[in-house]
């Protein structure tokens, strides 16, 4: 049975628990960094746990998952972004970088840790069945979500974490200049998605990413 031919059920089965874990990590991940470096925020806001409802947004981590898991096509969602306040931070320019790249980093370790729980599945074989599979499908779904994640985030468009680097590793007057475009930011990936440029973009990148960690792990 391929993952197409799952029922609904089956399909929120497989998708939950990595869907939920790939964005509750990853902001996770940017509030750890950032108090690291000097910045509580997030810790006082109550937001360092990997309780998801803690993270929860009504529209990007139920209505749009959902819509889209219904539909049957292109997994997606996001949490609540973890709230960073730069001027607590020892450098603000400089770690800003590091707090942007825990996110898609998190990302990476998951899609890693995903691939193992596929490879266990395998590795049970058809004798145990009834838990390979299930462990095989999740493991999938793991590894594409926060492949998908990783490298969407790392596009260089703010606010997405590939625009706080950029802005990070640009020299002062031109971070500056480059930060005021932030606003145009959603506008401007909404426009890369309806024209479908998003799939051509992320296509080439997510596949090396999964077609290396199955490598790795000899799946």
């Amino acid at each position: 049975m391929s993952m197409d031919e799952l029922t609904l059920v089956g399909r929120i089965a497989v998708w939950i628990l990595p869907v939920i874990f790939a964005i509750t990590v990853h902001e996770v991940a940017h509030g750890w960094v950032a108090s690291q470096f000097g910045d509580n925020t997030a810790k006082s806001l109550g937001r360092l746990t990997l309780n998801p409802i803690s993270h929860m947004d009504l529209v990007g981590t139920v209505i749009v998952p959902g819509v889209l898991l219904l539909l049957g096509g292109f997994i997606f969602g996001w949490a609540k972004p973890v709230p960073v306040n730069w001027h607590n931070l020892k450098n603000p320019k400089r770690d800003m970088i590091y707090v942007a790249l825990a996110g898609p980093f998190a990302n990476l370790l998951m899609a890693i840790g995903w691939g193992v729980v596929m490879k266990i599945g395998y590795m049970m074989g058809a004798q145990n069945e009834y838990f390979a599979i299930p462990l095989i499908y999740m493991g999938y779904a793991g590894i594409f979500i926060n492949s998908v994640l990783m490298m969407l985030n790392l596009l260089p468009i703010l606010p997405l974490d590939g625009g706080r680097v950029l802005a990070g590793l640009l020299p002062m007057r031109a971070s500056i200049e480059f930060s005021k475009l932030e606003r145009l930011g959603f506008p401007i990936l909404v426009f890369i998605i309806v024209m479908g440029w998003l799939s051509k973009i992320l296509g080439p990148p997510v596949y090396f990413l999964q077609t290396s960690i199955f490598k790795i792990l000899g799946i």
